[in-house]
């Protein structure tokens, strides 16, 4: 690669929480583990599990009772937010002895702009070194993509999993990339996809060629980003200055048995909009819009959402917008899931507390940890998770002991 263009890292830390885990108890390396939030509890869902659990059919978002049924001998695990939070600062600490531009997207993914550093024209090997070192002295394994942007990047760090290094260039875009089914494209959801699909567009290729206005006019400015993101056009800096901030509060339910009683449906987004406006609250934040979810008995779903004018935060709004918009779209078929979800959050105080990517509560990658949190404040009170928990001690970088001996050192004095 040539120094005249920009050379970007993304670091993707591998089964993150179940190798922090195996990390901190080694006992559990080789072993098919998963995280979830109440382990008893057969409706809850894994939250990730180790590639030992993948090996044999074990996914993120599958049932406990389902993935017992999978693979028996699968260890169990509740979420450990302190001993996740500690590797995650030592991890981006260890990005940023190489380079102040190192930007965090989420507690265990980062972006690098390692354009100026003098690599003896090996990227590759640099990138190495990067992986073998927090190998060593964190015992975790990770994955990176090397590219000329932030996309190509990311799109480069899925390729290969475990420890992988992989270069994707801006001239393969058309023959890797073009051919895969458009969902499979980094920053497109189903909602997204299914409206490419109804102009005809099902391939990244597809989207890569598509008509800008046509675009346009299906998804707004959205459309020509996503065009030009299939075309491997990027231009974003990586920022030192960004944080991984949380978009959204929502909380859903599986309900025990198929539902069509509206009373029975009433008194669960009672329960929904009690949860979401209490993490709201736990926050100080507020939102401006609300989406429902629904899910009936044919697994058939379905989103409803509505933008306010006013900040959203309180129970009983919360509660009578989202049983608005349910009687709005609900067609009397019996009922498997419902969520509700308060989006575009932001801070109520009139100075917006800068959320840090260690505080887990505000930066989980998904929702369901935020499910998690609230069932481990269920079952050991409202004071086992905090926000902004202080760690005595940091994990040392730079010695060669792995992170599992600096955790013991630093929780058994």
């Amino acid at each position: 690669m040539s120094g005249k263009h920009r050379i970007i890292f993304h670091l993707d830390m591998n089964s993150f929480y179940a190798s922090v885990e195996q990390a901190h108890d080694p006992s559990l390396k080789g072993k098919a583990i998963a995280i979830a939030g109440n382990p008893k509890e057969r409706r809850g869902i894994l939250v990730t599990c180790s590639y030992e659990a993948r090996a044999k059919g074990v996914y993120t978002t599958m049932s406990v009772w389902e993935a017992k049924r999978k693979c028996p001998e699968l260890i169990l695990l509740p979420p450990n937010f302190e001993i996740y939070r500690i590797a995650s600062k030592a991890m981006f600490e260890i990005l940023r002895s190489y380079t102040h531009l190192v930007e965090p997207v989420s507690i265990d993914e980062g972006y690098m702009d390692v354009t100026e550093l003098d690599m003896n024209n090996d990227a590759i090997g640099f990138a190495k070194s990067i992986q073998d070192r927090i190998l060593r002295e964190l015992d975790l394994p990770s994955s990176i993509g090397i590219a000329p942007n932030k996309f190509l990047a990311k799109t480069a760090s899925n390729i290969k999993k475990p420890m992988g290094i992989t270069v994707l260039r801006k001239r393969q875009v058309n023959e890797i990339l073009w051919p895969l089914p458009v969902i499979d494209m980094h920053g497109i959801g189903e909602s997204t996809a299914r409206k490419l699909e109804s102009i005809g567009i099902k391939s990244i290729g597809d989207l890569a060629n598509a008509n800008p206005n046509l675009l346009k006019e299906k998804l707004g400015k959205n459309g020509v980003r996503l065009l030009n993101r299939a075309n491997g056009i990027d231009n974003r800096a990586v920022d030192p200055e960004s944080i991984y901030d949380t978009k959204s509060v929502g909380n859903s339910t599986t309900l025990p048995y198929d539902e069509s009683n509206i009373e029975e449906l009433e008194k669960v987004f009672v329960r929904l909009s009690k949860k979401v406006a209490a993490r709201l609250d736990a926050k100080n934040l507020a939102g401006r819009s609300i989406t429902i979810h629904i899910r009936d008995a044919n697994w058939k779903n379905k989103t409803k959402s509505k933008t306010l004018t006013s900040r959203l935060y309180k129970e009983q709004e919360i509660y009578q917008l989202a049983l608005e918009l349910f009687n709005a779209s609900w067609n009397g078929d019996p009922i498997r899931l419902l969520g509700v979800t308060v989006n575009n959050v932001y801070d109520k105080g009139e100075s917006v507390e800068q959320l840090s990517i260690f505080n887990f509560e505000e930066h989980a990658k998904e929702e369901p940890i935020l499910k998690l949190v609230e069932q481990l404040q269920g079952k050991f009170g409202e004071d086992s998770i905090k926000r902004g928990m202080k760690v005595k001690k940091k994990p040392s970088l730079e010695s060669k002991t792995s992170f599992s001996k600096d955790f013991l050192d630093d929780h058994n004095d």
